[in-house]
């Protein structure tokens, strides 16, 4: 199994490559400055692989949420190599990537993932670790206010930028459900990599004309006085 991934929905930058389980990723945290790196670390890591794009499997994309710019990135850069390769994709969440990265490197069970998604508001999804160790949603995605979350009756770590900017908040609304919170993680292209490949297995890939962006937000932007 081979499967490319992109991640450009924050500040950070990232590009991997699933091959039978190995995973080789470029990471850059690097703002507004990812339409300039993405092409360069996907072409690195090609060519360290000799492979061509017609030479793999599937893609896969941070499908958001997160910046709107940033996700708009991501699919137009899949939505080339796919179109050009002819390859099916595996769109996979922003949250559940952060929630897999969490996982692969914790021993916790449960991430309450928080992204700060402006606006006074922050991107939300409770992720539940299933028994072959992927992430896996409770509930639904949501952008809401910090302190108007839903959240299962569970106990875990908070993680996301969310919780940097909306601790006070988010650990009111949570009364002691999260244990702890760690606040500087952000999406990989690694974590979208192995949850792509794994929606590949699971039949989930489509083609590029479905592989389309989620915001979870109708209106990217506000007027000052709707604010």
């Amino acid at each position: 199994m081979k499967l490319l991934a992109v991640e450009t929905s924050t500040e950070a930058c990232s590009a991997a490559l699933f091959i039978d389980g190995e995973i080789a990723e470029r990471y850059e945290l690097a703002p507004k400055t990812h339409t300039q790196l993405i092409l360069p670390m996907i072409d690195s890591l090609m060519a360290d692989a000799g492979l061509k794009p017609q030479q793999l499997d599937a893609l896969a994309f941070s499908r958001g949420p997160g910046s709107f710019t940033g996700v708009r990135i991501a699919t137009g850069v899949i939505h080339g190599i796919a179109l050009g390769a002819d390859l099916p994709v595996v769109p996979v969440s922003t949250l559940s990537a952060i929630a897999q990265d969490f996982f692969d490197h914790n021993d916790d069970d449960v991430a309450f993932v928080a992204m700060d998604a402006r606006m006074d508001e922050i991107f939300w999804g409770v992720y539940r670790r299933d028994a072959q160790g992927y992430a896996e949603l409770i509930g639904d995605e949501a952008v809401t206010p910090a302190d108007s979350v839903e959240f299962p009756e569970l106990t875990g770590v908070g993680v996301g930028s969310g919780w940097g900017v909306y601790n006070q908040e988010l650990t009111a609304r949570l009364a002691g459900r999260a244990s702890r919170y760690q606040a500087e993680l952000l999406p990989r292209a690694g974590a979208i990599a192995r949850l792509g490949a794994r929606g590949f297995e699971q039949g989930l890939a489509v083609a590029v004309e479905q592989a389309m962006p989620v915001y979870l937000r109708d209106k990217v932007a506000k007027k000052e006085s709707e604010r």
